[in-house]
């Protein structure tokens, strides 16, 4: 999944130094839209491992 996230980001990045077209708009939603999943994934499993420790 965090492949993923620095994939989209890389492109999002290249998009916009380009210009911000309707390709970079659409992989900049994307790249967003998946950080923030993995950001909800992340802390979800971070929670879990806590609970299970204790």
């Amino acid at each position: 999944m965090l492949r993923w996230v620095i994939a989209f980001v890389v492109i999002a990045l290249i998009a916009a130094v380009l210009g911000f077209g309707g390709i970079a708009g659409a992989a900049a939603g994307v790249a967003k839209i998946i950080f923030y999943i993995f950001l909800i994934l992340f802390v979800a499993s971070l929670i879990m491992s806590l609970v299970r420790k204790a």
